[in-house]
């Protein structure tokens, strides 16, 4: 066991004992905001949501569950997108005393069947008529009972003989304001514990079942709250911080700093990942959550409208890209304590930068996967305050981030106030304090595999800790394989450097059994075709006869080069294929959070492995994959 990790001195004030619809009242008796919260409309625009219309909609909501006779602890499931309906139906069902079970908005039938049955869930909130439809033909035999429809007409529902009834937002709102009282309020305020059980969040899982991790009200509000803290020039209330919001409210991530936003009373805008680019400009968030992958599309962005420059423009944004490339937010706190050169260049190239997002961002909070240091260190060079994270469903999630003038390239930062981190004798993160989940739920064993008697919490992922107290993250501990030689292999770290490459999407290393490692690489198809038109392809030549060009499989092993520098020989790819197709949630390849489900990668492009291994002996884990793939055939 290696020395326990802790908190510096003034990074933040750790928040304990608040249940997570104080957070929302403690935020409306401060500093109430008429724009709290923002439904965006079809196009362009918002309907904005009071501080004081968020509570009123929620205490409706909570009393209208309790005049059907839930009782306090029963679970709630939501079905919904990630906007104001979303937070409403969560706070309501939070205020009434009962658990909330978010079930992803991209989940398979079957997928939704087990959560409901697992759960053992009584009421669905769904957001709109098609969400029904796609939940109905898995709803009886479950125990729900009531249906809540957030958006639209009610679906079609006549069947007298089903085991549920379905009625909308408006009704069950209606249904509660009749019952809701000042009184009866406060005494649902005061009833609540901090200790209370709030949520059980079903992880979308690279491999298995789901589990359900729980979650209380203080494990949440502890870490959303605490976590804020620790950006002290954070402003409160209508006229301070503006959030863009597009991450889904289903993950822990979202979830967590959403409460943080409430209680600081900022103005929250939903919108779809798909309409990112366009809402940044409209909103002009100061603060927004994200995960590495936009930051990387944006940097991809910017190198290639880059190169489709010519003359001066090519040679001022050339010089440009020099200087945020050789930038490092270690050395330096800011970018105008740099001279004149970069002034001239803020000026004249990373101002334009930083107004495709916007033009006021102050802080990007990033999570959820790793972030490679350039790409850190490239927008800090442009005056974007990134500031990675880390931390799991299981601990609320966050365990430690960089801070403002704290921020460490290449690392996931400094625990919160109260957690502890130390690394086991396998290098394996461990942590304990009240960001730590009660339980897998219903599942003693699993949870048994994860949590000491002591608190300790083994997260799963690899690390080490810098001589100077900031935690780096080396990989995952289940996606280490070892080679027939005996050595193991760390893909993360190649992984991410091939990856930040604009040309391709996603890189999976495979190699377990092997004599060595080898890469799928999966290319963005825009920047594919934008490098064959420089090296003249035919403009009608499809992904995959580009992806066999001679002259694009040459520049790609000049990344694999790159990415292997530094690298232990045995962690080295040796070999890639590229491989014209995409991961995604469709085709099973991507987990809800985005994640890798490797197994269901190795099985799918078993061929493409076996290619590259050709001439060798094959492993038991590519066999197993090739039977796999072709079972049935």
């Amino acid at each position: 066991m290696s020395r326990i990790l802790t908190a510096p001195p003034h990074s933040g004030t750790p928040a304990l004992g608040i249940t997570l619809p104080e957070t929302l009242y403690q935020s409306l008796e401060r500093h109430p905001n008429p724009a709290l919260l923002n439904q965006p409309l079809h196009g362009q625009g918002f309907t904005a949501w009071s501080s004081g219309d968020v509570a009123r909609a929620a205490e409706e909501i909570a009393f209208g569950l309790i005049g059907h006779g839930y009782a306090r602890g029963e679970k709630v499931a939501l079905f919904l997108d990630s906007d104001v309906y979303f937070a409403l139906a969560d706070m309501g069902a939070l205020l009434g005393g009962f658990v909330d079970v978010p079930i992803y908005f991209t989940s398979t039938p079957e997928s939704i069947r087990y959560v409901l049955d697992h759960a053992e869930a009584r009421v669905l909130f769904v957001a709109n008529r098609e969400a029904y439809d796609r939940a109905q033909p898995v709803l009886e035999g479950t125990k729900v009972n009531l249906v809540v429809v957030t958006t639209g007409p009610l679906p079609l529902h006549e069947n007298a003989a089903s085991s549920y009834a379905v009625i909308t937002l408006d009704q069950l709102r209606a249904e509660g304001r009749a019952a809701r009282t000042d009184e009866g309020v406060l005494a649902l305020r005061r009833r609540i514990q901090p200790s209370d059980v709030a949520t059980i969040l079903y992880t979308s899982g690279t491999t298995g079942t789901p589990k359900g991790v729980v979650l209380t009200h203080e494990n949440i509000s502890f870490n959303g709250l605490t976590s804020y803290s620790g950006i002290p020039d954070l402003r409160r209330g209508p006229g301070g911080e503006t959030v863009l919001a597009f991450l889904p409210l289903t993950h822990i991530f979202a979830r967590s700093g959403h409460y943080g936003a409430l209680h600081y009373g900022m103005s929250v805008y939903f919108c779809s990942p798909d309409e990112v680019a366009s809402r940044l400009v409209e909103v002009r968030p100061t603060l927004f959550m994200t995960v590495p992958r936009v930051l990387e599309k944006v940097h991809a962005r910017i190198k290639q409208k880059g190169a489709e420059l010519t003359g001066l423009k090519r040679r001022l944004m050339d010089w440009a890209l020099g200087l945020a490339e050789d930038y490092s937010v270690d050395d330096k706190p800011m970018h105008p304590s740099h001279g004149t050169a970069h002034r001239l260049a803020d000026r004249l190239v990373f101002s334009k930068w930083r107004e495709a997002l916007g033009g006021r961002a102050r802080y990007l909070i990033v999570g959820g996967a790793a972030l490679s240091a350039d790409l850190t260190n490239f927008f800090s060079a442009a005056g974007l305050n990134v500031l990675q994270g880390y931390g799991l469903t299981e601990t609320s999630p966050v365990i430690t981030f960089n801070r403002p003038g704290r921020n460490h390239a290449g690392t996931v930062g400094e625990p919160l106030p109260d957690v502890e981190v130390m690394l086991a004798d396998d290098g394996e993160i461990l942590t304990r304090g009240p960001h730590v989940m009660q339980a897998y739920y219903k599942n003693p064993v699993a949870t048994a595999e994860v949590l000491s008697n002591d608190g300790w919490f083994a997260t799963g992922d690899i690390g080490e800790i810098t001589s100077d107290g900031w935690l780096r993250i080396t990989d995952r501990k289940k996606d280490l394989f070892k080679l027939s030689t005996g050595k193991y292999v760390m893909p993360q770290p190649v992984e991410i450097a091939l990856a930040a490459s604009p040309l391709i999407e996603h890189a999976v290393v495979v190699g377990a059994g092997q004599k060595f490692a080898t890469a799928l690489l999966f290319p963005d198809d825009a920047a594919l075709k934008a490098m064959a038109a420089q090296l003249s392809a035919s403009p009608t030549a499809t992904v995959a006869e580009l992806c066999a060009l001679p002259a694009v499989l040459e520049r790609v092993q000049t990344l694999v080069d790159e990415a292997n520098a530094g690298m232990e020989h045995w962690s080295t790819v040796k070999r890639f294929t590229l491989v014209p197709d995409h991961l995604s949630l469709e085709n099973g390849t991507l987990t809800p959070k985005l994640s890798v489900r490797r197994h269901i990668v190795r099985q799918t492009y078993a061929d493409e492995i076996a290619a590259m291994y050709d001439g060798e002996e094959i492993g038991a884990e590519l066999a197993a994959a090739l039977k796999a793939r072709h079972a049935g055939e």
